[in-house]
This record gives structure tokens, C-alpha cells and sequence, in this order.
């Protein structure tokens, strides 16, 4: 290869993966940042630490998907008839879920074209941010399912107590055995008048409780 065409293309090779390394990097960043906003207006327990993983892989993969596509439009398609074979088989159950996965796309999207700059990354996050925090449900006042698991024989009096203190409305939504047979599992619809915090504290210091869980229900 002669050295002029060596050295032309060499220096694209360069420009290329320095593009590509800077899409990448921002995909993550960006990503990551949805991923933090879903996490402190969402919650960050286990049962969503499978979304908020997703949400920064998504916004990483967007971005790798619109770089390849770029402007070539039979690219675009092709890549949509491959894309089409994978499912989504996780259920989102809540709306404000799913708009954290349409967000992870956008930003994907925005950063995968080229707006390096992110105009149309940064701007649609922090609209999205200040509407999640504006819209966070006020512990107080709102719907919990609490799961009190105890053992064999302990009286459901205190328990009740304690719930009935710290809530306005009470209800026993489901009740069943654990831990194959040695413990007893019991979720109670609340509406709190405190937070969650103080009523798991409360509950958790109850002779014969093994197991609180509280979350929105």
C-alpha cells in the first residue's frame, strides 16, 4: 500500500474509534444518569435493581445502534428486521417505568447521531428530573403493601398495633405460610400517616417478627 494512502488511512481509523470511544462514553454517562434519576425518585431495592441496570445497557446500546445506522437508510432497516427478533419479556408495571425506557432510548438516540454537545440528550433528562422529583409520592398519605413475615404461634395483636398507629387505614390483603411451612407470611394494605422508615423500625423490634418488607403497592 503506498504511503500516502497508508497514512489517510490511518488517520481515519483514528478519527473513527475516537468517535466511537467519545459516543460510548457519553452513552454511559447519560445512561447512568436516567439510571440515578429512575433510582432516587423510583427506589433502588432489589426488585428494581434489574430496571436500573437496564436503563444504562439501553441507553449504551441505542447509542451504538444509531452509530452504526447513521444516515444509510437500508442499513436502518435491515437493523430493524434483525432488532425485531429480540423481546422484551420483562412486564413493566408501571407507566413511570416506562417512560424511564423510552428516556433511555432518546438519550440513546440523541447521543448515537452525533449531538455530541447533547442539547437533545441534556435537555429531555433534566425535564424528565425535575418532573420525577416534582411527582414523587408524599410518603404520607400514600398506599403501601407491607409484608410482615413471623414466626409459628406469635399473636397478631402487636403487630396490629403497630400498624394501626402509624396508618389510617388497614387492611390484610394475603396470608400464607414460608419457609416451607416454619413461618408465617402476612401483607397488609396501609395508608401511612408516618413514614415507612418509622414503621419498619417499629415492627421489626416485635418479638417473633423475622422479615419486614415495605414498598408502594
Amino acid at each position: 500500500m503506498p504511503d500516502f494512502l497508508r497514512q489517510t488511512f490511518a488517520s481515519d481509523v483514528n478519527v473513527v474509534w475516537t468517535d466511537v470511544v467519545l459516543r460510548q462514553i457519553l452513552a454511559l454517562l447519560f445512561g447512568s444518569a436516567v439510571a440515578g434519576v429512575y433510582a432516587l425518585t423510583r427506589g433502588s431495592g432489589p426488585e428494581r435493581r434489574s430496571i436500573i441496570t437496564t436503563l444504562v445497557l439501553l441507553t449504551i446500546l441505542i447509542g451504538t445502534i444509531s452509530s452504526v445506522i447513521g444516515d444509510n437508510v437500508a442499513r436502518a432497516f435491515s437493523l430493524v428486521g434483525a432488532l425485531s427478533i429480540v423481546r422484551f419479556r420483562t412486564v413493566v408495571e408501571d407507566t413511570r417505568d416506562t417512560a424511564f425506557v423510552i428516556l433511555a432510548v432518546t438519550v440513546g438516540m440523541a447521543v448515537g447521531s452525533g449531538y455530541l454537545i447533547a442539547p437533545l440528550a441534556l435537555i429531555p433528562t433534566a425535564l424528565v428530573a425535575a418532573m420525577a422529583f416534582g411527582g414523587r409520592p408524599d410518603p404520607k398519605g400514600t398506599e403501601y403493601a407491607v409484608v410482615v413475615r413471623t414466626t409459628l404461634g406469635v399473636p397478631e395483636a402487636d403487630i396490629l398495633d403497630a400498624l394501626r398507629h402509624h396508618s389510617s387505614r388497614l387492611e390484610v390483603h394475603r396470608v400464607a405460610t414460608a419457609r416451607q411451612g416454619s413461618a408465617m407470611e402476612t401483607e397488609y394494605r396501609v395508608t401511612l400517616n408516618t413514614g415507612p422508615r418509622d414503621l419498619h423500625d417499629r415492627l421489626s423490634t416485635l418479638p417473633g417478627v423475622v422479615g419486614v418488607e415495605i414498598q408502594l403497592s
